[in-house]
């Protein structure tokens, strides 16, 4: 008699890398990582987290960049259903979080339709991640009530950001790919009220050996912004909690378990 052959389909888990530094992945991204047959990874995955997968699994760089995107992200998904239709275990390995501007979603939508087993497995993402290594509180009793997560990815130059509502005191905002609008999002939040005085941070390939923090105001940009080359990805906080970060900023970049990138030409959370 005949057996009833086994379904070959494998899975796919969507895995928050964090941002840069390794010992801030979750024990079950780890697990997942050193389990992966197939590994499709963002361009802000650092290569000490890559290197902590299974040595056998085949790697497949999905890199995007400003402008520039190794494979579209219909080409991602259909890679991710094809190669699970295939039997694989598949890691989608994104930095940050996979739901915060990683467009994680759209991929949970594409495997989910194709009757793909699927799980997320939640990371840190950049606005905690660099904030915290910055020592710079994104809520604080005395500064800050609620945080934003805010795109500063303003698409054909255009903003229809609700900035009258960003403007509002007593909270932090935190702009993810938002440094070459930066003079753009400065200009709106003074102009719908927020103190040319509100404290402005840039952190730079935070958590990584090439963190560097900038801090300013909105209306006094740091003066290593003109000295200095500031390379994606940088982080951009804005609010009164940018003034803690010279007293408890804690972190020696030259102790970091990640070496961080070095160019790019736009940021994402993953």
């Amino acid at each position: 008699m005949q057996g009833t052959a086994k379904s070959t389909t494998g899975r796919v888990s969507l895995v928050g890398a964090g941002p840069g530094d390794p010992e801030l992945l979750t024990l079950k991204a780890l697990r997942r990582l050193q389990d992966a047959e197939v590994i499709l990874h963002d361009r802000l995955v650092s290569a000490e987290i890559l290197a902590l997968a299974a040595t056998d699994a085949e790697r497949r760089y999905v890199g995007k960049a400003r402008s520039r995107h190794s494979v579209p992200q219909d080409g991602i998904n259909q890679a991710l259903v094809d190669w699970a239709n295939a039997g694989k275990r598949v890691v989608r390995l994104k930095g940050g979080d996979p739901f915060i501007f990683g467009r994680g979603g759209e991929e949970l939508e594409a495997l989910v339709a194709a009757g793909i087993e699927v799980e997320v497995i939640p990371g840190i993402t950049a606005a905690s991640g660099c904030a915290a290594y910055a020592g710079i509180p994104l809520t604080h009793r005395d500064h800050a009530q609620s945080v934003r997560l805010i795109t500063g990815h303003l698409k054909n130059g255009s903003c229809d950001l609700d900035w009258a509502a960003l403007a509002s005191p007593g909270q932090t905002l935190v702009f993810y790919m938002g440094l070459q609008g930066l003079d753009e999002i400065r200009r709106q939040l003074m102009q719908y009220g927020l103190s040319a005085d509100t404290r402005l941070a840039l952190i730079e390939q935070g958590t990584t050996a090439r963190q560097r923090v900038h801090c300013g105001t909105l209306a006094r940009m740091p003066d290593s912004l003109e000295r200095d080359c500031i390379r994606p990805p940088t982080l951009i906080i804005v609010g009164g909690v940018v003034g803690l970060h010279e007293r408890l900023g804690w972190f020696s970049p030259e102790h970091a378990l990640a070496v961080g990138w070095e160019t790019g030409q736009g940021q994402r959370d993953g």
